[in-house]
């Protein structure tokens, strides 16, 4: 047999490991994600990872199965098996063999070509600091053998050479009509016939390099470290710092990506003359030991040039799948983050501003979207996880600061960030990650050229950036936000309620900023289930006055539903407050208009007092609604709590149907949760109206059918404005705003123009 009875795979253990893995992975913290081309997992036949964490090495094999249904080798420390104990034995009928077995190369050439797939840590071990990349730029990993670094060993390319060479070889055998010598080899392969042999040459040899990157990496102490020391009566050092980062990676939220590099070809490797003289190779041997058996000084003239060709090839192919291995690190904002320290202390700062350090990290991720070739964690997608970074507001990196890890590495102190000694100190291979965090995110992020350079480019711009530049960065994260949510929830699990819908007209916030512009500007707010198009028809009059326009998207509002089935209505007041920061940065003073909702909350906004608010105008808000049925929608909303916390069951009335005067704009359904925060929205307003003490105008239609008109005079009363207006709008439509019934628009425009100074105007 070419593989050795003991180390013979067993299908029902591998099942069972897989499954188990499957049940177990569902209780735990971390969260993989696989990322991969089309078919690639099924045409790959050496995989590559590299490695930080023990237990990573049973997660390529799992994820494998689960893709192709496809069995893996893996080759595991031969620590594993000296033992001989049970666990020996389950790791061998599991795929994996000592990576110092006599015959292991010959092994796994023969699973290869039997349609399994190979599994390698070409690193030959952990490599806990993350450095890859030595002082002259060069691919090298610590090895812990020979206490220094090295590339990476050669065996993964000379495995996938010889493969690709046999292959190729038993093509030029079936070409020629030797069938003498092609059942030789499906004999000696165990294969069924000839044409089971040639199937598996036909089909190319692939390695697929890959990454796997955490985030975050968290050093703080936890319960299972504690326990396992108690119970040992002590671990050494090393033990005790890979079961501390290893058990809060598995039991603490931590997102594990996997990431499937370009595929490396072999065929190509091997010129036509060489093929012909593997195939006289391959006439001589019996076996494929023979094949990684080749010297370069052999007394066969064609053996000797095999053996130089794979020799030079390997180390060729090596550096490749090195490169594009730790080219598919995941970035994340700890990456940039600790880089940026480090970019900082390379200068010989001691400390620097944190509004410029906020600052210059959002620049840096703003520069890195723009790079194709980095593969960015979800988190630096989403604006909503970083985008308050330039108002010193962002919960990632309050996280890797105020953590454990960097506590004794970075300290902030009077608005300043400080960066203290031990940052500069050198530290030992297993301590590294509890001492020196900051060092191993930027160690991993350093081979991806295009991040470093959108941190130098950032660090560049920081100090004289513009307001205006950073706030057109602002609002394209707006923009991003509509886009990934619209995506988002464009899936098939939501299509029953999206294909109801009506709206036809973009939900994308939009900013108008004419030339020479008014140095008062304007907010728009939308409706409940509107979407900013509601104000396009207002928004165009006021440009045309030479007012700067910004036109908000409410969370939840214009892509689906279930977005909004989703919300708080705190969720829609935070990007009015970010429109009017936006707004900002091109105008000196602003006013916030409103309608329905959108009045309810630039009230609300008002209440806060802002720097630079001119004014305000409610249209439509409401207090008071016609339809008494909304008293029962709290009752209703949270028997659907109850029901979905029972059950994956949705609710007894998760969406309830909309009659819209505008069915182009607005949701055609509505979440009963929306309604529900809908009130708790008006009840905040009305305790909030007091507040406002800017100039206010009220408008209402006389006879809206949808909120009760009776509100705008309790809202023109409870203001605490002592320059307010109340207009009313003989109509029985809600939509009065956009329709622009009773010359609506024009009030609104007329109120701001009044907002507006003398010099304002004679600058226009």
């Amino acid at each position: 047999m070419d593989v050795e009875e003991e180390f013979e795979l067993n299908r029902s253990i591998y099942e069972w490991t897989v499954r188990a893995i499957s049940v177990i992975g569902k209780r735990l913290g971390v969260e993989i994600r696989f990322h991969h081309k089309e078919n690639q997992v099924e045409a790959g036949q050496i995989f590559l990872f590299n490695h930080f964490a023990r237990f990573e090495t049973f997660i390529p094999q799992y994820l494998i199965f689960q893709e192709t249904g496809a069995l893996c080798r893996s080759v595991a420390s031969s620590e594993l098996f000296k033992s001989g104990d049970a666990f020996a034995r389950f790791l061998m009928q599991a795929g994996a063999i000592p990576h110092d077995h006599p015959r292991l190369l010959p092994i796994l050439a023969g699973e290869i070509l039997r349609g399994r797939k190979v599994i390698v840590f070409p690193e030959g071990g952990m490599v806990k600091d993350r450095r890859v990349l030595d002082r002259g730029g060069r691919y090298r990993v610590y090895s812990r053998i020979a206490h220094e670094r090295r590339k990476h060993h050669t065996g993964a390319a000379v495995l996938a050479l010889v493969v690709a060479g046999f292959k190729q070889a038993i093509l030029l055998l079936h070409a020629a009509g030797d069938s003498r010598q092609l059942e030789k080899w499906a004999r000696k392969l165990e294969f069924t016939d000839i044409d089971a042999l040639l199937a598996a040459a036909n089909r190319a040899t692939f390695i697929v390099p890959s990454n796997i990157t955490f985030y975050p990496i968290r050093v703080s102490d936890n319960i299972l470290r504690q326990g396992v020391e108690l119970f040992t009566g002590g671990l050494s050092k090393r033990a005790s710092e890979e079961l501390l980062i290893e058990s809060n990676i598995l039991f603490k939220k931590t997102d594990m990506d996997l990431r499937l590099g370009e595929s490396v070809a072999l065929a190509k490797r091997w010129p036509w003359w060489k093929r012909k003289l593997f195939c006289r190779l391959i006439r001589r041997f019996d076996g494929l030991d023979a094949l990684f058996d080749l010297k370069a000084d052999s007394r066969h003239w064609d053996e000797r040039i095999v053996a130089r060709t794979i020799g030079r090839q390997a180390l060729n192919v090596r550096d490749a799948y090195m490169r594009e291995m730790y080219a598919g690190v995941t970035i994340n904002l700890s990456h940039l983050a600790s880089r940026l320290i480090l970019m900082f202390v390379d200068r010989g700062q001691a400390e620097v501003d944190c509004s410029l350090f906020h600052k210059t990290l959002y620049l840096a991720i703003k520069n890195a979207q723009k790079e194709a070739s980095i593969h960015l964690h979800r988190s630096l997608l989403d604006p909503e996880k970083y985008r308050a970074l330039p108002a010193g507001d962002c919960l990632d990196f309050e996280q890797l600061i105020t953590s454990k890890a960097a506590s004794e590495l970075v300290e902030l102190k009077d608005g300043r960030l400080g960066f203290l000694p031990k940052l500069r100190e050198e530290h030992g291979f297993d301590e590294i990650r509890l001492e020196n965090l900051v060092s191993v995110y930027a160690n991993e992020m350093a081979p991806i050229a295009a991040a470093n350079r959108a941190l130098e480019q950032a660090l560049e711009d920081a100090p004289a950036i513009g307001k205006r530049t950073l706030a057109r960065l602002l609002f394209d994260d707006e923009q991003v936000s509509y886009a990934r949510s619209k995506r988002f929830f464009d899936k098939p699990r939501y299509d029953e309620i999206n294909r109801q819908e009506t709206a036809s007209e973009s939900g994308a916030p939009y900013m108008l900023l004419p030339d020479g512009g008014n140095p008062l500007g304007v907010v728009l707010v939308h409706g409940f289930l509107a979407s900013p198009a509601e104000m396009r028809p207002l928004a165009e009059k006021l440009a045309a006055a030479s007012h700067p326009v910004i036109a908000v998207r409410l969370t939840g509002h214009g892509t689906s539903p279930w977005d909004l089935r989703e919300r708080s209505w705190r969720d829609w007041l935070e990007p009015v407050r970010r429109g009017y920061r936006i707004m900002s940065a091109f105008a000196e003073r602003i006013c916030v208009v409103g309608f329905s909702t959108g009045g309810s909350l630039a009230l609300l906004l008002a209440a806060e007092r802002p720097d630079g608010l001119a004014g305000v105008a409610a249209v439509s808000a409401p207090l008071k609604f016609m339809n008494r049925n909304l008293i029962f929608v709290p009752l209703v909303h949270g028997a659907n709590k109850l029901i979905r916390w029972l059950s994956s069951f949705e609710g007894i009335m998760p969406f309830r149907p909309n009659e819209s005067e505008h069915p182009h704009i607005n949701y055609r359904n509505v979440p009963l949760h929306g309604l529900y925060e809908l009130r708790r929205l008006v009840e905040e307003l009305e305790n909030r109206l007091p507040d406002v003490e800017c100039p206010a105008m009220v408008i209402q239609a006389t006879e809206d059918r949808v909120v009760d008109p009776a509100s705008a005079k309790l809202i023109h009363d409870r203001l605490g404005s002592g320059d307010k207006t109340l207009r009313l709008v003989i109509s029985e439509r809600h939509g009065i705003l956009n329709e622009n019934i009773g010359g609506c628009q024009e009030m609104v425009i007329e109120f701001v123009s009044s907002l507006s100074s003398p010099a304002d105007k004679n600058r226009q």
